[in-house]
């Protein structure tokens, strides 16, 4: 186990700390558990351990977003180990009819562990400086699992507890989302379009969220030929509305005069995402719009880490 930075519960409030009501979690049990998910997901489960916990993506035979999700290991006092996939809890039961559909005859059993753990974040505290580091901390409830943000340094540590320990802490969704809009950071179907969107347009490469070392996967083949033939014709990249005014909802048409060159995606108040045509918004006179609501573009996601 990862010697973490020391973390009493509730993490003090310098740390940002709060729950994710937003966020769900499943369990994997079984002797082939790990052999099962290493075969559906983007990042290699093989670096999953108590010390070390990874982002991922389940995507379509054609390498289209379905769902994104953190893996992290839980072993229990009896030595037991069980994979905990904390996801968008709105979408936590098709992930699991979903993954359901693979099972087969794997010794693995999958279930929705919503009841027991609880998602929170505490995004000032920086971690151990390793991305995905691991390790357990202390609650009136019983053990939570810490771990570093994988997806980028400045969104500091996630922690999946029992529900209990993290109902009792504030609400942070709006904090987080201003935080991670700032970052570049894109959030699950908020971001990207299921069925639709390509990972590799989104930024998913540079969150670490796909392995291109590992064996196959659904969806590897589009994956791996959109990065190694660099086949991107769009990304997704942080925008702000100018004049004080706030960005129209995910959706809307991102315009260049009369052409239609990208498409909104999360946001909150002036700073969000959108989806843009790589080669328009290179163009030294371009001047884009959004619902009426003029845009500047500061960069592809995610920001530069420090």
């Amino acid at each position: 186990m990862t010697e973490g930075v020391a973390l009493s519960w509730p993490p003090v409030p310098a740390a940002g700390a709060g729950r994710l009501a937003e966020r769900g979690v499943l369990a994997l049990t079984g002797p082939d558990a790990r052999t099962f998910l290493q075969g559906l997901i983007t990042n290699d489960v093989r670096r999953v351990d108590p010390s070390h916990a990874i982002y991922a993506l389940f995507l379509t035979a054609q390498g289209k977003f379905l769902h994104e999700m953190f893996v992290i290991a839980h072993v229990d006092a009896a030595g037991e180990e069980t994979l905990l996939i904390e996801t968008e809890s709105a979408r936590a039961a098709d992930l699991l009819r979903r993954l359901s559909l693979y099972k087969l005859r794997s010794k693995v059993t999958l279930a929705d562990a919503s009841a027991q753990w609880a998602v929170a974040v505490a995004p000032g505290v920086a971690g151990n400086g390793e991305p995905g580091s691991a390790w357990t901390v202390e609650t009136p409830d019983g053990i939570a699992i810490a771990y570093t943000d994988p997806r980028h340094p400045g969104l500091g540590l996630r922690l999946v507890a029992p529900r209990a320990a993290v109902e009792a802490l504030p609400d942070a969704a709006e904090a987080y989302t201003r935080l991670r809009l700032d970052l570049g950071v894109p959030d699950g179907s908020r971001d990207l379009v299921p069925e639709k969107s390509i990972p590799l347009e989104n930024g998913m490469d540079h969150l670490h969220a796909v392995a291109f070392d590992k064996g196959c996967y659904m969806g590897q083949e589009l994956t791996a030929r959109t990065h190694y033939r660099a086949l991107i014709r769009k990304r997704l990249m942080r925008v702000a509305a100018t004049a004080g005014q706030s960005l129209p909802p995910a959706g809307t048409p991102v315009v260049w005069g009369d052409r239609e060159v990208g498409e909104m995606r999360s946001g909150l108040g002036a700073h969000g995402l959108a989806l843009l045509r790589i080669e328009d918004v290179e163009k030294p006179d371009v001047a884009l719009t959004s619902g009426g609501v003029p845009l500047v573009v500061s960069g592809p996601v995610p920001a530069p880490r420090p």
